[in-house]
């Protein structure tokens, strides 16, 4: 029974039409030319470099693609019990009609020969595409890559960072940055920020979904002020790869903090793959020197996770044996992605392990279940196949069997995590998220704060060489307080007594006998002079005299018949 239900669910998942999140595929060339290119792919020249292969019989100088695959497929028996080499029978056998199990001196030639004139058709790619029932692959876009002359649809670009972040001391990458952007490093930082906000802007305007690092096991992204980074920035450029370490891990990590700000300005995932530690073994082929690093530990991305609340981090762990602290960071971080199953854990054994672990405690609308990392079109059906068998074989005996689920409701979590995630997180681009705006008269007057604009601000809101509604730059250049705020909450628009009384000065101010209570009348009065009079003296007519109510000016009362009259200004 158990067997019908897998196979049951494994029918239903294969049928849905997929994205794949993570590929290296060249969208100018997205599928082989020759078997050279599956046999070239790194698992198997690694593979049979280990196995005892002369690494210069792999990359000896002007060896035809022929001949390559006729070596490699000699030296391909030790592996044959490998995963990759199941991919290659598989796709041998789906893509080029191979009937055997195992490609070998007595038949490598004629799938050579056949799968030759496949991949001569110009609908090749799109035919791989459609067998394969793949919708759309993401690539790994280089920040200096124009995207230009391939459908953004099918091949949807991901802005790749680790050169702007790990490689900025070098001429080259600044050389490259300045080309694409026409802004040249001149030692501030509002000048490099501004040459990554232009790759966001370039990359977003043509349809990237994504922002994406590999990192090292030692990094540890952290927030650096703008002194210290300034400081960084100058002595490299000054020294380039020369400068100081300690210099060029300040940069690297205000790179990387500047990133994550424009991924949450623009809405872009931030896809990390942690934990590669380069060229452990420099002797080894071309893609096989680098290896996983247990020493690392998600607890170094702590800072970051809380810092960006609403950037989304599809995290891939290069090791199986870091899973679980995935598993539970997924667990408690709303922004924390599992994501695929990354190189050295991309097996049945550890995929087993792993998507189980991750389907029992992440929630599943927070995984995405896999991806080929494939460099060419033709391996990402066998990757998905075998992740997909693994699946159904989790669904059906965990879900179905082991917690009552119908096969439906397993065929669901199935979809949700292999394609409904996929475009729930990766989201067609929109444009800016978060990008400040000018403040305007509504979001000004509020219940709980006044409005008290400074002469400054006005002055510049108010110039004729500026919008009417400055932007938010125009108003930095004034140099002064846009706007200050003062508590006019209902407590303060209506105080209690004890708050009056607080606010009464100990030391009530002498303002004399207001009142005239006093028994003695003051010998020190003293007399306004009016009118530019130089002096006064007391007469009848004088004691007549009243203060005008509209100007305070003493006047004698009108006479009878005389029209004006004091009543009339109250």
């Amino acid at each position: 029974m158990t067997d019908t239900v897998r196979d049951s669910i494994y029918e239903a998942i294969a049928s849905i039409r997929l994205i794949d999140p993570h590929t290296h595929i060249n969208p100018h060339a997205p599928a082989s030319n020759t078997l050279a290119d599956l046999l070239g792919y790194h698992y198997y020249t690694e593979l049979a470099h280990s196995a005892g292969m002369p690494k210069s019989e792999i990359e000896e100088d002007g060896l035809s693609d022929r001949e390559l695959v006729r070596r490699l497929v000699t030296n391909l028996s030790p592996i044959e019990n490998t995963a990759q080499y199941r991919w290659l029978i598989e796709i041998c056998r789906k893509f080029f009609g191979f009937s055997g199990d195992r490609l070998d001196e007595s038949n490598w030639e004629e799938v050579y020969e056949t799968s030759e004139k496949q991949m001569k058709l110009a609908e090749w790619p799109q035919m791989v595409l459609d067998q394969s029932n793949v919708e759309a692959v993401f690539l790994t876009n280089d920040f200096d890559d124009e995207l230009e002359g391939f459908d953004s649809d099918t091949y949807i670009p991901c802005l790749r960072t680790d050169d702007l972040v790990f490689h900025l001391p070098k001429s080259q990458t600044r050389e490259r940055l300045a080309a694409c952007t026409g802004i040249e490093l001149d030692g501030s930082l509002a000048n490099l920020r501004e040459s990554l906000r232009q790759r966001f802007e370039h990359f977003t305007g043509h349809g990237a979904r994504a922002c994406a690092i590999s990192l090292p096991p030692d990094f540890c992204p952290t927030r650096v002020s703008d002194g210290r980074a300034t400081t960084a920035l100058n002595d490299v450029l000054l020294k380039g790869v020369m400068a100081d370490p300690a210099h060029q891990t300040a940069l690297s990590r205000s790179v990387f903090w500047t990133l994550a700000e424009l991924c949450d300005d623009y809405g872009l995932p931030f896809d990390l793959m942690i934990g590669v530690n380069r060229g452990v073994y420099p002797d080894g082929v071309y893609q096989g020197q680098d290896l996983y690093d247990s020493r690392v530990s998600l607890i170094q991305y702590r800072e970051l996770f809380n810092s960006f609340p609403q950037v989304k981090f599809p995290i891939s762990v290069l090791a199986s044996v870091t899973n679980q602290e995935l598993v539970s960071y997924g667990w408690i971080f709303p922004n924390v992605i599992t994501n695929g199953h990354w190189w050295y854990s991309n097996t049945p054994s550890f995929i087993a392990r792993d998507a189980a672990a991750r389907l029992e405690a992440v929630p599943q609308t927070k995984q995405i279940a896999y991806y080929s990392d494939a460099y060419k079109l033709e391996f990402v059906w066998p990757k998905f196949d075998m992740y997909r068998r693994i699946l159904s074989g989790i669904l059906s005996d965990h879900f179905v069997k082991g917690n009552g689920w119908s096969e439906e409701r397993a065929i669901e979590l199935g979809r949700q995590i292999l394609r409904s995630n996929v475009d729930e997180i990766f989201p067609k681009p929109t444009g800016i998220a978060n990008r400040a705006e000018p403040a305007t008269t509504e979001s000004i007057n509020s219940d709980s704060d006044t409005f008290n604009p400074n002469p400054e601000v006005i002055s510049v809101i108010n110039d004729d060489d500026l919008d009417p509604l400055p932007s938010h730059e125009e108003i930095q250049s004034a140099n002064a307080d846009d706007v200050q705020l003062f508590d006019d909450s209902i407590e303060n628009r209506h105080p209690t007594t004890e708050t009056l009384e607080s606010e009464i000065d100990p030391e009530p101010l002498d303002v004399g006998d207001v009142l005239g209570t006093t028994s003695e009348a003051s010998t020190e009065s003293e007399i306004r002079m009016l009118r530019g009079e130089g002096s006064f003296e007391v007469d009848e007519e004088s004691l007549l005299l009243r203060p005008d109510p509209t100007t305070g000016e003493l006047k004698l009362p009108p006479s009878n018949g005389d029209e004006e009259s004091t009543s009339s200004d109250e």
